[in-house]
């Protein structure tokens, strides 16, 4: 797949502002407010701070080859970036947004009926994927606490199951598994099937660097890592994510054309690679995030609404009525709010926005919650 940019989009995904004669090198940052203005969204999880300031510049340097296909040199000096990051062997590296992919390879392989364990709710991009070629997606219901059910999910696990997909920091929760047990249950549940663990929202969680589970990776265990710099990164407008994948599954991958160079798109290269170099930007964002989370816990307490304990960039709580009503209410605000995640019907999503951001949308729950509640 062709990155393709129409100039609306280049503007956009490059925080550069374009006349006839000259281009800004105004750095992303500075547009925070007008970016934000009105409506806030606070629905898609993004990152409302933007990417780190490498990343422009990093993106500027290409556009003198916009015509061209990303090459592979490129794509392969990705991948050991990735791999001495991660301290991971680099053919064990798959670039690219591959949850889809990876979901139809697997779904195909065996033929169709194949079992798929995950969490309910969730983000289901891999799920879907394995279905659309005939396999059967088993959900398995959080425990009370809105965490991956690891027992549960281990006793779901039998002769048919190809693999288990499990998001942590989990998505639309943001709960996170205790991290020893959540690594003994990988190491054990992985014996028996693929372990798929995304960490697309990693980086916001409290010691996230000692949360992962590429440490079982590394070790040779049957588990893949995918990570995004979609999220924390702030390249939601220039997706590309990784896996970190066992060695033999790596090879069948790349035989399968995922992690292809000509599919990462040039700038999607150079912006996922400048912003990895930048890990100043995200221990500020973790932090920023951190803080912005607690006064969001503070308010919902304040509101008596009950929510979750999330390590994400989002919070999510029941507001006591139903989803449709509390987003309409809120949108009647400029707030934008996520989508209903089903079976939670009265529980919302909402994402941790900048700090005038998160003020209007507290001001305007603490409204609909005085008004309706």
């Amino acid at each position: 797949m062709s990155l393709a940019l129409s100039r609306r989009t280049l503007l956009q995904a490059t925080g550069m502002l374009f006349t006839a004669s000259a281009i800004s090198t105004k750095p992303l940052s500075a547009f925070a407010g007008e970016a934000t203005a009105s409506p806030a969204r606070l629905n898609l999880n993004e990152n409302a701070w933007g990417p780190s300031p490498a990343v422009v510049p990093a993106i500027q340097r290409e556009f003198s080859r916009l015509s061209r296909y990303a090459d592979a040199s490129a794509a392969q000096q990705f991948i050991e970036q990735i791999a001495a990051h991660e301290r991971i062997p680099a053919d064990q590296v798959i670039p690219g947004e591959i949850l889809g992919a990876l979901g139809l390879y697997l779904g195909t392989l065996g033929g169709p009926g194949g079992e798929f364990l995950y969490s309910t709710p969730g983000y289901l991009a891999l799920i879907d994927a394995a279905r659309s070629v005939g396999s059967i997606g088993a959900g398995v219901p959080l425990n009370a606490t809105f965490e991956n059910d690891l027992p549960a999910l281990e006793g779901r696990i039998n002769a048919h199951t190809r693999a288990l997909y499990l998001i942590n920091p989990h998505n639309p929760t943001g709960t996170a598994s205790e991290t020893s047990a959540f690594l003994r249950f990988l190491r054990s549940a992985s014996q028996r099937a693929l372990a798929i663990v995304d960490e697309a929202y990693l980086e916001y969680a409290e010691d996230f660097q000692q949360r992962s589970a590429v440490s079982l990776v590394r070790d040779g265990a049957n588990v893949l890592v995918f990570r995004t710099f979609d999220k924390i990164h702030g390249l939601a407008g220039l997706p590309i994510g990784y896996a970190l994948v066992p060695r033999e599954l790596a090879a069948a991958l790349r035989k399968h054309g995922l992690g292809d160079a000509e599919s990462l798109g040039r700038l999607n290269l150079a912006a996922a690679s400048a912003a990895l170099t930048d890990t100043a930007h995200i221990a500020h964002i973790n932090r920023a995030v951190a803080t912005e989370r607690t006064r969001w816990g503070a308010v919902l307490d304040e509101l008596q609404l009950e929510h979750t304990h999330s390590q994400a960039n989002f919070v999510y709580f029941k507001s006591r009525r139903p989803h449709a009503e509390t987003a309409a209410a809120l949108r009647f605000h400029g707030i934008e709010v996520g989508r209903k995640f089903l079976p939670y019907e009265d529980w919302v999503r909402i994402t941790i926005g900048l700090p005038e951001e998160n003020l209007r949308a507290q001001a305007a729950l603490r409204t609909f919650v005085r008004e309706t509640i």
